[in-house]
C-alpha cells in the first residue's frame, strides 16, 4: 500500500511546498515545523488502521465507554535528517518506544554511494507495529538496509514507512524487497538524479534542517 497524501486537497500540500520552495527554506524552524507537522498528520492516518478496544473510564459525573488504542507502535527514524519528521510521529503516538538509526550515503570518488549503518539503539520489535521516519525516499536503499537491521530485533507484526516527499524508483525498490511495508508520503515526485537525489524535490533534508555539513 503506498498513500500519497497530496492527492486530496488538505494542509498537507501548503506544507509540502513550503518545504520545496528555496526561499523559504532559508528559516530552518519553518522547515523543521513543516516537517514535523507531516509527520503528525501522517501518525494521525496510520493510527486509523491500528487496532483499537473498548475501555470503561471514570469521569466525574459517571463512566464513558471510549475507544482506546490498544498497543503502541515503536516510532524508529534515520538520524539525523528523520528527527523532525519522527518528533512529528511523537507527538502523536506519546507513549510510543523509540529506535534510532545512523545509516547514511558514504560517497566514493566516482560519484557513487554505498550505504552505511553504523549505529541501532531499539526495543524488542517482535509482533510490535513499527513506523520508521525517513524524510526523503529517494532510491529506497538505505529504508531497505535499515528495515534488514530492525528485523534483528524482532520480527514486526507490520511495518510502515513515513516520509515527506517519495520517489517512485524509491518507492518500486522498497515494495520490491519488502512487498508487506505501508508507504506513507506528503507527496510523490518521478525523477531521480544519477547522483539518488529526487527532482524537483527539496534538496537536502538533513542540511536545511540541522546546517550544511561536511562530506568525507
Amino acid at each position: 500500500m503506498v498513500r500519497n497524501l497530496s492527492e486530496q486537497h488538505s494542509l498537507v500540500s501548503n506544507w509540502v511546498s513550503e518545504l520545496r520552495d528555496v526561499e523559504v527554506q532559508k528559516d530552518r524552524m519553518r522547515f523543521r515545523r513543516n516537517l514535523e507537522r507531516i509527520g503528525e498528520v501522517i501518525a494521525f492516518e496510520i493510527s486509523k488502521t491500528l487496532p483499537f478496544e473498548e475501555r470503561d473510564i471514570i469521569t466525574p459525573l459517571g463512566i464513558a465507554t471510549s475507544k482506546i488504542l490498544k498497543e503502541q507502535p515503536v516510532l524508529a527514524t534515520i538520524l539525523r535528517a528523520g528527527i523532525p519528521l519522527h518528533q512529528g510521529l511523537l507527538n502523536f503516538f506519546d507513549k510510543a518506544d523509540n529506535a534510532f538509526i545512523s545509516a547514511y550515503r558514504k560517497h566514493n570518488k566516482d560519484g557513487s554511494f554505498d550505504i552505511s549503518l553504523d549505529y541501532i539503539s531499539c526495543p524488542d520489535l517482535e509482533d510490535r507495529v513499527l513506523i520508521i521516519s525517513d524524510p526523503m525516499l529517494a532510491t529506497g536503499s538505505s529504508l531497505v538496509k535499515t528495515i534488514h537491521y530492525l528485523r534483528h530485533e524482532g520480527p514486526p507484526r507490520e511495518i510502515h514507512i513515513a516520509a515527506a516527499i517519495a520517489c517512485t524508483v524509491g518507492i518500486e525498490y522498497v515494495k520490491r524487497e519488502q512487498p508487506a511495508v505501508k508507504i506513507w508520503c506528503g507527496d510523490i515526485d518521478d525523477e531521480l538524479t544519477a547522483k539518488g537525489y529526487i527532482v524537483p524535490g527539496l534538496g537536502d533534508a538533513g542540511d536545511l534542517a540541522y546546517g550544511v555539513k561536511t562530506q568525507n
